[in-house]
């Protein structure tokens, strides 16, 4: 692949600098490089039919280590492996009305920042569930350190395989969960069958700005370099799998803008991390895997500037069972 490559052509600017350049746009060669590389040995896979891509990735293939959730938390936060801290949760969740008395699932938990923030911040007794071992594993340790080992709970489940969940909820929370799994809609029914009677489901989700995004090479250089496969859909298309599934929308709009002046924000500090990084006994190492993550941030915000993709804000409640109403409509 391209690593010496790019230690050759790099090793006259300092790495602080150096990240912050490349981040900021410059040197779009050596991005190239790095995708053409990883596309060359990752093409076969993607040319098999889609059932064979499925296949690589159930095989209990954890995208997550150690060391990247380490270096994940020095650019977010303690606690968050992507955008959106305390303030933002709080923020997004002001409509759910949430309450001690409250109980609430979260698809796509993370490490569990998100579930924390609730829980310390409401008192709402939340239950998330994440594909990713590694994540599972040190986000209980975190809310065991935090006192919320009984208020925060993170499980482990297959989000291609889900049968049920295990209790009935008050709210439910998805968090950029759903993009990477194909059957979406049965995911929603999932929550939607242990959702109370009048409850709340509130997501915030990756979309397909348009359908000519997929024969774009940038959408394909951006699906290769994803963690997980994944399947965005229209904006329209998951409303209709709300509705689907006995769930009435009430809100759904854009929340692009807002999404990437997180990611900006959080990255801009990068240099002072990489430098930070650089006096650790592993600083080489770790500053590697930092360079891999901003790799992987640019690829995402790219899209999202130009329109590929689009993060979408979804808040629903679940039907009665009584006769619809005219506003239901």
């Amino acid at each position: 692949m391209s690593v010496k490559k790019s230690k050759k052509a790099s090793a006259k600017m300092p790495m602080g600098l150096r990240l912050k350049a490349w981040w900021e746009g410059y040197d779009p060669d050596e991005i190239k490089d790095r995708i053409a590389a990883r596309t060359s040995v990752e093409e076969p896979a993607q040319a098999e039919e889609t059932k064979s891509t499925d296949q690589l990735t159930s095989d209990n293939i954890d995208p997550w280590d150690e060391e990247t959730v380490d270096i994940a938390q020095y650019i977010w936060g303690k606690g968050f492996c992507g955008p959106g801290g305390p303030e933002y949760i709080v923020a997004l969740s002001k409509l759910l009305a949430l309450s001690p008395e409250m109980s609430m699932l979260q698809l796509g938990a993370s490490i569990g920042g998100p579930a924390r923030v609730l829980a310390d911040r409401f008192g709402v007794w939340m239950t998330g569930y994440e594909e990713s071992a590694t994540l599972v594993e040190k986000g209980n340790k975190l809310s065991k350190m935090n006192g919320l080992e009984r208020k925060a709970i993170l499980s482990q489940y297959d989000p291609e395989n889900v049968e049920s969940f295990d209790r009935k909820f008050d709210r439910a929370l998805s968090k950029e969960a759903l993009f990477t799994i194909q059957d979406k809609s049965n995911v929603i029914a999932k929550v939607e069958d242990k959702l109370k009677p009048g409850g709340l489901f509130l997501m915030t989700e990756y979309v397909l700005g348009s359908d000519a995004a997929l024969g774009r090479d940038r959408y394909k250089e951006w699906v290769v370099g994803e963690r997980t496969h994944p399947y965005p859909v229209l904006a329209d298309e998951l409303v209709g799998m709300v509705k689907k599934n006995n769930l009435q929308v009430r809100v759904s709009e854009d929340i692009t803008v807002q999404y990437i002046d997180m990611i900006t924000q959080a990255w801009a500090g990068a240099d002072e991390v990489a430098a930070k990084l650089a006096k650790q006994e592993d600083g080489t190492q770790k500053i590697q895997i930092l360079m891999r993550e901003a790799e992987f941030w640019t690829r995402r915000k790219k899209l999202l500037e130009l329109g590929d993709l689009k993060l979408w804000r979804i808040v629903a409640n679940k039907k009665s069972g009584g006769p619809s109403m005219m506003s239901d409509w």
